[in-house]
């Protein structure tokens, strides 16, 4: 497994971000089309992967990750 150094830790963080990104993108899409809905699928599913990581630290905000799965999951139940 690769070490993971602060500075990996911290571009991480900064690419899952962009999951969020994506995420907050396409929940305010109204009619949520067939590839919003795909690209919210795939990004939750990453932002729940990422969620369970043990190398974030009190420096990293999980609350944006958190809160564009419970988003997301709610765009995907309507």
């Amino acid at each position: 497994m690769e070490e993971m150094t602060p500075e990996k830790i911290d571009q991480s963080y900064r690419s899952t971000m962009d999951s969020v990104s994506v995420v907050n993108e396409f929940v305010g899409e109204d009619p949520l089309t067939q590839n919003g809905r795909d690209a919210i699928k795939r990004n939750v599913e990453h932002l729940k992967i990422m969620l369970g990581k043990t190398y974030w630290t009190e420096d990293h905000d999980l609350t944006p990750f958190e809160t564009a799965v419970a988003d997301g999951e709610a765009a995907l139940a309507e």
